[in-house]
């Protein structure tokens, strides 16, 4: 299943540790349909290594397939909206922002004064 629509809330990237180990889920809100009189919203689950390449952030216009599944827990039935691809509304993926840290500088941050300029500074 797919749809389209306009990233209204970008949780932040939560963290735990599960029987099979370390886990990571974020969550997002989409609005869909949103030239209707009343927008819909539906929540979606990112799981693990698709939270980096996909970088989920308020405002970004995609278009997300999912599949939905129902579990049980206690006695109760949760269903679980969990996303396998995204793409932006031009087709292209949406890719991980690469903090790099910035170069360090060596020297002097201004050239050599020159007594013979006419410039102020």
């Amino acid at each position: 299943m797919e749809v389209a629509g306009k990233v209204i809330i970008a949780q932040e990237v939560v963290t735990g540790e599960g029987r099979n180990g370390q886990w990571k889920k974020q969550e997002f809100v989409i609005e869909y349909d949103q030239n209707s009189q009343y927008p819909r919203k539906m929540m979606f689950n990112l799981w693990g290594d698709k939270i980096d390449q996909y970088h989920i952030q308020a405002g970004q216009s995609i278009r997300v397939s999912f599949d939905i599944d129902g579990r049980e827990f206690n006695g109760r039935w949760y269903n679980d909206i969990r996303v396998w691809k995204v793409e932006a509304e031009d087709g292209v993926a949406p890719q991980a922002i690469n903090f790099e840290p910035a170069p360090q500088l060596s020297g002097p941050m201004m050239p050599p004064s020159d007594d013979t300029s006419d410039l102020p500074f």
